[in-house]
């Protein structure tokens, strides 16, 4: 007889999710009794409530970044910093967010300085220390760095919930040119990430990124076999242009760089495991989403321990047959003939 699978906590990443509903639903641009924007909230919530619904988990924790300071932008000024102001309607939803899903009952974690991928990454050290499994859902590559055997991530792409992907440990390589999540780290590094405003080394793309860690599984590797003078084997895996800039004073800043900016902070302070279990009162987070113009009822039931709603197709459930007695005795509102 096979053990009983360990309990499982979803962790989301907030922001991730709100721009994407965002800018999945920027033309309906649902408002509530006051003018104020919702769509976004609305897509948040669905997006928890339809991941839930798909992986039945026993406590959910949502994280979002800290709006007011940034550690990674005080290390180093360029992080992020071509990134173009937020759009009111979008800022508004980001700032109301948290306390929202607080005040259904569900997990919140805002770290003061940090972003969710630390939450991310902390929570899967602590659901992993507690022998519970863990799965991450968020837009961002990122998270693939905390890919193993009891993380998964659940990566949402642009069709939405409906197209996304569950990530783990068997199938990561087949999303990473074959790269593992012990090594993604140093795969971004590499390849930077032009979002964050990281650039990468020249000369590396993804696949050339992973060609270099399928021979050398660590950078530092790659690095001694030049300061060797065995240049040769790493031009034999990425070419002579790659290899040059690999080892050059610029290269290896950058990988620094990017490491340092990358590397995800896994000792936050998060609430217990306990403060972060389902189900949730269903009245309760009915009436605080009405209270902000979001009507939502069935697609709640993962959330708030009901019963999955039956498939569309579903035929109506029989009603037993009754007895010549039973079908004479008068029902409900009727007068009896004899």
């Amino acid at each position: 007889m096979s053990a009983p699978a360990a309990p499982l906590l979803l962790v989301v990443d907030g922001n991730s999710m709100l721009h994407r509903a965002y800018h999945a639903a920027a033309t309906g641009k649902l408002l509530d009794a006051y003018g104020r924007p919702v769509w976004a909230l609305k897509g948040l919530v669905t997006s928890v409530a339809r991941a839930a619904a798909r992986l039945r988990p026993q406590a959910v924790l949502v994280g979002f970044d800290c709006a007011e300071q940034s550690a990674r932008r005080a290390a180093d000024h360029l992080y992020k910093a071509q990134r173009a102001e937020k759009p009111a309607e979008l800022r508004e939803q980001i700032e109301a967010a948290p306390a929202l899903i607080r005040e259904t009952a569900l997990a919140v974690a805002v770290p003061p300085a940090y972003e969710a991928d630390d939450v991310l990454a902390s929570s899967a050290v602590l659901a992993r220390a507690n022998g519970w499994r863990c799965v991450l859902m968020t837009s961002d590559r990122d998270a693939f760095a905390l890919v193993d055997e009891h993380t998964s991530v659940l990566r949402v792409r642009n069709g939405g919930l409906d197209e996304s992907v569950l990530v783990t440990a068997a199938s990561l390589p087949r999303h990473t040119n074959g790269v593992q999540g012990w090594q993604y780290r140093d795969y971004a590094a590499l390849r930077g990430d032009p979002s964050d405003n990281l650039p990468g080394v020249r000369g590396f793309g993804p696949a050339t990124a992973a060609r270099l860690l399928m021979t050398f599984p660590r950078i530092e590797e790659a690095w001694e076999a030049i300061d060797s003078g065995r240049d040769a084997d790493v031009v034999a895996v990425v070419g002579g242009r790659a290899a040059h800039h690999l080892g050059t004073a610029e290269g290896r800043a950058a990988v620094a760089r990017n490491r340092r900016l990358m590397r995800m902070r896994t000792d936050l302070e998060l609430p217990a495991l306990d403060a972060m279990r389902l189900p949730v009162r269903l009245q309760l987070m009915r009436e605080v989403l009405a209270r902000r113009g979001i009507r939502l009822g069935p697609s709640l039931w993962a959330l708030t321990g009901g019963d999955p709603p039956p498939p569309p197709d579903a035929p109506a459930p029989r009603q037993p047959a009754r007895s010549a007695a039973e079908r004479r005795r008068p029902q409900a509102g009727q007068l009896a003939l004899f």
